[in-house]
């Protein structure tokens, strides 16, 4: 930032570093990584903390820019599970 002498938000929105706050961006990464992974989802039934392991992939597949509360919230809505 000091070698560049540009504004942080010009910084982030050009290296595209800027976190993802859209829920319906983040819920379609979560319906894709549900689909794709049944069997972690079949078992949530005995292991809710499986939970954590759909926050990874999730957040793997956003380039760690999804917002981590925002994540949570949909996983929570979508898998039925309690605090993720």
């Amino acid at each position: 930032m000091l070698e560049a002498s540009e504004r942080p938000e010009k910084i982030v929105e050009d290296r595209g570093l800027k976190q993802v706050t859209d829920t319906g961006a983040i819920e379609k990464v979560v319906d894709e990584i549900i689909a794709a992974n049944p069997a972690q989802v079949e078992q949530l039934k005995t292991k809710p903390r499986t939970t954590g392991w759909f926050v990874g992939q999730i957040m793997k597949a956003t380039g760690g820019k999804a917002n981590p509360a925002a994540v949570n919230e949909i996983l929570r809505k979508k898998l039925e599970v309690g605090d993720c």
